[in-house]
């Protein structure tokens, strides 16, 4: 599926080096570089710098945008473009970030340091050929992705070169290892885009139209989403996602980068640069949709509309061959029933053990729930444990419920179980049409035991093989992509590809000693699980900490999201620390709905409070229009604004900014949560709206600062080598809180006139750094 290998320095200067792109990674990597620090900075120069050693000459993009998500900041995008030789219009984009997570101190390593490396290297091969090209080449390395897809939002709505673009390349990372997948972006049908990247002849293709069906469902959007929702531009994403508990830790760093997988986004983008450089970027657009796998070296596609005919077509073939099978006598209607209970049976009762197995095991190792994306540093254990689990099992009822004899008339229920899965997948899920092919091979195996009444080894062993590459790839890949909670979705898989494997495994004498030895290797792996299941340095807990003050009652709180307090924690928190019912009144954005679990009493520090200043307070007509600014005071990282639910704010602005998606009013948000602000230079906010005159006036703020651990205000014990920041959260962070008041109204005085005309009532307004006077 990738690489088994990767290239020195010493490979000729046209060719992908991952030695020199590792280089690139390091240099990115040294040190966390969020939005808003001094190292992000740093590796904004440093882009530059690498870009014009290319010869090319490079444009910064700055301004500020409020996405989808609800952030707004002002991102820094650094750009460059390299002519073609025609008067093409359409112009290929090469596009990665290069901020990394915020508050989980991130050094960005492989997401996506390793996407800037890749593209920067792949330029200066691509560029050492000297060939000419048609098509234009715009490099984006984008800011801000971590926070809302800010950067690309910048780019798409505000750049002229946006207009231009026919296609993206987009190279990210969801982990540190593994195969990158190809996910495909478009609005539209998917068949251009699959021709012209088999056209493009990758070396290491690894894709299927599943993932993208199930990648689509995911709450997981990436900078090119950006392109095709704003825009209605497509194209590719190429992202590994395995070792998935690296993903946005401090473990994002160049040692736990796993060099092959960075050598395999290298062969990607080498022939698709010198591909789509030349190609009609037109052709990718389409507005049929295609099926598409990769079995090793090879990229198949198909389109839609022969899904349904081939299933039909399997279903006639098979209605064909039982009814011939039972003509000639080698089939029984009674032999085929009893089929589905060792089938059903073991696919029952591995999905149920697995299923509550691992709910078992949490209760068994709470330190698993510490890891809010779902998979655990013994994850892979945990998978082939329960996969040679599901194994022992369907061979023991195999063992008691059938035999060699029975194993033609048993392989009619796998058969149709698998028929009925396609037919409804023909349906509902149509990426996954695919999973027909190996039917018809299966139905193969049925026909040629029909005619001859002979089961051939080799011939049997050969046509399991489309099995084997299409579907156990899926037993690995659905807990990394989604969570050890869907191991019980591969154990259901394990058996389901075991009945299209029955002509071979179903021969095999003596299924319970096989399925006693697959027992013992389940127990194996569970104790390595378990020898596993503790912290070390580069497998560390993560934990969290967090001093909010709250401004409005003059009271201090130490808060968690942890559910399993460590030393560290427990240091601040003490041994019985209270729910932090009252701090989730206001939630905090994470991307797993996380909110503080314990709270602990803190001591007052002498945090300086923003000045809240209103710069517009007036009424016209039924609304009232405001505008307030909120100035730092502290060298602070963001802000979240929150309002009543029943506030409906109309034309809201924010630096200026609207929303991206803002096509109407009232303002739509989800929840409490205005918008959150994160600070660059210490940069204030403003915000402009206006609301019905008899709204509730109700909003709150608070200010963090990602600085806990080095404030001078406090004396935090450093976290021991097996610990790091919990990523997704808020965490290692400064808050205050307070409300945000309206003046109060003066009362309105008789005013004598010494004049026989009629002055109009003015309203008189004094700004100060706290009050508003009428």
């Amino acid at each position: 599926m990738m690489p088994q290998w990767t290239s020195n320095k010493a490979v000729p200067l046209s060719e992908f080096s991952t030695a020199r792109a590792l280089e690139k990674v390091k240099a990115i990597s040294k040190q966390p570089h969020y939005v808003g620090s001094q190292n992000h900075a740093q590796v904004a120069n440093y882009l530059q710098k690498e870009l014009q050693n290319l010869g090319l000459k490079t444009t910064i993009q700055k301004g500020y945008t409020l996405t989808e998500w609800g952030n707004l900041v002002k991102s820094k995008n650094i750009l460059a473009r390299i002519e073609g030789s025609s008067t093409n219009p359409k112009a290929l984009l090469l596009l990665s970030h290069y901020d990394s997570a915020p508050h989980s101190f991130s050094p960005g390593a492989s997401d996506a340091g390793s996407g800037v490396a890749t593209i920067l290297e792949s330029l200066r091969a691509f560029l050492h050929t000297k060939k000419t090209h048609k098509n234009d080449i715009i490099i984006l390395f984008s800011d801000s992705e971590e926070l809302g897809l800010n950067g690309a939002a910048l780019f798409v709505t505000q750049h002229n070169w946006a207009k231009e673009v026919g296609l993206v390349l987009n190279f990210e990372a969801r982990g540190t290892s593994g195969p990158s997948y190809m996910l495909m972006e478009t609005n539209g049908g998917n068949a251009g885009l699959v021709k012209e990247f088999a056209a493009a002849n990758a070396t290491f293709p690894v894709s299927n139209s599943l993932m993208y069906s199930i990648y689509k469902m995911l709450p997981n959007d990436t900078d090119l989403t950006v392109f095709r929702e704003q825009k209605n531009i497509q194209g590719y994403n190429f992202a590994f996602i395995d070792d998935h508990y690296n993903y946005h830790t401090a473990q994002d760093d160049v040692k736990h980068l796993n060099k092959n997988t960075l050598a395999h986004q290298g062969t990607y983008l080498m022939p698709l640069l010198s591909y789509f450089s030349n190609a009609d970027l037109n052709t990718t657009v389409s507005e049929e949709d295609y099926v598409y796998f990769t079995i090793p070296f090879t990229f198949v596609s198909y389109p839609f509309s022969w899904i349904l005919p081939m299933v039909i077509v399997a279903f006639i073939l098979f209605l064909i061959l039982v009814f011939l099978g039972i003509a000639k006598k080698i089939l029984t209607i009674q032999s085929i029933a009893r089929g589905f209970i060792p089938f059903l049976g073991s696919l029952i009762l591995s999905g149920l053990i697995t299923f509550f197995g691992w709910k078992g095991l949490l209760k068994l190792y709470p330190q698993y729930n510490d890891l809010l994306n779902g998979f655990t540093y013994n994850g892979h254990a945990y998978i082939a444990a329960f996969i040679l689990l599901a194994l022992a099992i369907t061979l023991l009822f195999y063992q008691f419920f059938s035999s060699k004899k029975a194993t033609i008339n048993h392989f009619v229920a796998p058969l149709f179980i698998w028929l009925v899965l396609n037919s409804l997948l023909a349906f509902y899920l149509k990426g996954a049409g695919f999973l027909i092919i190996p039917v018809y091979c299966a139905l193969f195996l049925l026909g040629y035991y029909v005619v001859t009444q002979k089961s051939n080894n080799a011939i049997n062993l050969i046509f399991s093989i489309p099995a084997l590459l299409l579907l156990v790839p899926f037993i690995q890949m659905f807990p990394i992509g989604l969570g050890l909670k869907v191991l019980f979705g591969s154990a259901i898989l394990t058996v389901l590809t075991f009945g299209l494997l029955l002509p071979t495994l179903g021969n095999f004498s003596k299924k319970g000693w096989w399925s006693f030895l697959f027992l013992v290797l389940s127990m194996v792996f569970f104790a390595k699980a378990h020898f596993e299941s503790s912290y070390e340095a580069g497998k560390a807990k993560s934990n969290s900490l967090v001093y909010i003050y709250d401004a409005d009652t003059d009271t201090a709180n130490w808060a968690t999201y942890d559910v399993n307090l460590d030393s560290w924690t427990k240091t601040y928190l003490a041994k019985n620390p209270t729910p932090a019912t009252a701090l989730n009144q206001s939630p905090l954005f994470s991307k797993y709905n996380s909110g503080f679990s314990y709270a602990a009493p803190a001591p007052i520090k002498a945090l300086q409070k923003p000045a809240v200043v209103f710069l517009k307070d007036s009424v016209a007509g039924n609304k009232r229009y405001l505008k307030i600014r909120i100035s730092p005071n502290r060298a602070v990282n963001r802000y979240d604004i929150f309002a009543n639910e029943k506030m409906e704010f109309y034309s809201l602005k924010a630096n200026g900014s609207t929303h991206i998606n803002q096509k109407g009013t009232p303002f739509n948000r989800k929840g409490k949560k205005l918008l959150s602000y994160y600070v660059v230079d210490n940069a204030p906010l403003e915000i402009e709206f206006n609301l019905n005159i008899s709204s509730v006036f109700d909003m709150e703020l608070l200010e963090s600062s990602f600085d806990l651990l080095h404030n001078p205000l406090f004396s935090i014990v450093k976290r021991e080598p097996w610990m790091m920041p919990t990523p997704f959260v808020l965490t290692d962070a400064v808050v205050l809180k307070q409300s945000i008041k309206l003046a109060p109204q003066v009362s309105k005085m008789p005013v004598t006139v010494p004049t026989t005309k009629v002055l109009k009532k003015e309203r008189v307004r004094i700004v100060t750094d706290t009050t508003t006077i009428r």
